[in-house]
């Protein structure tokens, strides 16, 4: 029993919050914010907008907290971005990664 507890204690101290799961319900009402370019559908509705849904949710989070942070560079993305908390973050991620799609080979 000992052993176990140490080990969730160490996997819950090495998630950090950001990456834990966000609320998708919350993330569908701020994406209200992204629909003009990925659509509510996250089906990108611009040539330069990438499609957002069912990407996988640690890549989306660490993506719009690079462009939050400036690490990533995108004229549009740092100004929307700027305003997200990580909350808002982690939910937007929820949602869009929650999103399933289907991929059929060509032909």
């Amino acid at each position: 029993m000992p052993m176990t507890r140490l080990i969730l204690i160490l996997v819950a101290t090495l998630v950090p919050l950001s990456a834990q799961a966000g609320d998708a319900a919350a993330g569908k009402k701020r994406a209200t914010a992204c629909q003009t370019c990925h659509g509510m559908d996250g089906l990108s509705k611009l040539p330069e907008a990438p499609n957002l849904a069912g990407q996988v949710e640690p890549y989306l989070v660490k993506q719009l907290t690079d462009y939050r942070d400036g690490k990533r560079q995108n004229e549009i993305m740092n100004v929307v971005a700027k305003e997200l908390t990580d909350a808002d973050i982690a939910n937007l991620a929820a949602y869009y990664s929650g999103i399933q799609i289907d991929v059929l080979p060509p032909g």
